[in-house]
């Protein structure tokens, strides 16, 4: 989305005691006058942030070269996101080439009033705000933006779409919300001895499980304790084999379109 017309928007600064990785540090004053500045929010536990991933790399490919500086900036929605070496770990997993800033309290989520993820702030060389984008899709738009802030018009067409859901105008079903914990653990048929925690519910023994019906293109488990934080595929079920497990939630992704839109 672009904002109204005559409403400048001026990019915040980074908060100087950041971390980051790729890079020794960023201010967002030393990049005015180069190109553009594409700011996302992710978090390496949020399988949409995943899903954006393929288009960030591509247009950190495609127009670094231009004047483009793409910053990714992670703020974690669960507590074991906090960690940096579980960031710089995802990040190295993951293959993120451009620069992360590591915003494990959210000094930088509020400075910019951001609002999910994955959130999507494109900057022009005076810092001003051109383009902005909560969620998924809108990748086309979002490229289109940034070519219109770069100098020269021999652009490359915009990146096809990596999955059909992705296609502009693509028609999509209703698909089960995401499942948040302790909070909506009414939601899930548990068996076995579970305890909440702050953002969690943890198992009490080995063999408790926690199933999820859902509708939507697949089911993502966000575990901790006793496995790899982060995601983890799942048909809806979670077993736990030892006791410590916890489960912070079900995320779920788009049913595809039968056709591209």
């Amino acid at each position: 989305m672009r904002p109204p017309p005559g409403l400048e928007l001026p990019a915040p600064e980074f908060p100087k005691n950041l971390e980051w990785v790729n890079v020794a540090s960023l201010r967002m004053d030393q990049q005015l006058g180069q190109g553009a500045v594409l700011v996302e929010f992710w978090d390496f536990a949020r399988v949409n942030s995943h899903r954006t991933l393929p288009y960030m790399r591509a247009w950190h490919e495609r127009y670094e070269g231009d004047g483009l500086r793409v910053i990714g900036v992670h703020t974690p929605g669960y507590s074991f996101g906090s960690d940096p070496d579980l960031v710089r770990a995802a990040v190295a997993r993951l293959e993120m080439p451009y620069a992360i800033a590591l915003d494990p309290h959210g000094a930088v989520w509020r400075a910019y009033g951001n609002e999910g993820w994955p959130g999507r702030w494109l900057f022009d060389q005076r810092g001003v705000l051109r383009f902005f984008h909560y969620g998924e899709g809108e990748y086309r738009e979002t490229e289109l933006a940034i070519q219109d802030l770069l100098a020269g018009d021999d652009h490359p067409d915009p990146v096809e779409p990596v999955r059909p859901e992705d296609a502009p105008g693509a028609l999509m079903e209703p698909q089960t919300a995401d499942i948040a914990l302790p909070g909506g653990r009414d939601r899930l048929e548990l068996g076995g001895d579970w305890t909440d925690g702050p953002d969690y519910i943890e198992a009490g023994a080995p063999g408790a499980t926690a199933t999820a019906s859902f509708r939507a293109g697949s089911a993502w488990a966000v575990l901790s304790g006793t496995v790899e934080p982060g995601l983890h595929e799942t048909d809806g079920r979670v077993r736990a084999e030892q006791a410590g497990l916890r489960l912070h939630g079900f995320q779920f992704t788009p049913i595809p379109p039968l056709t591209p839109g």
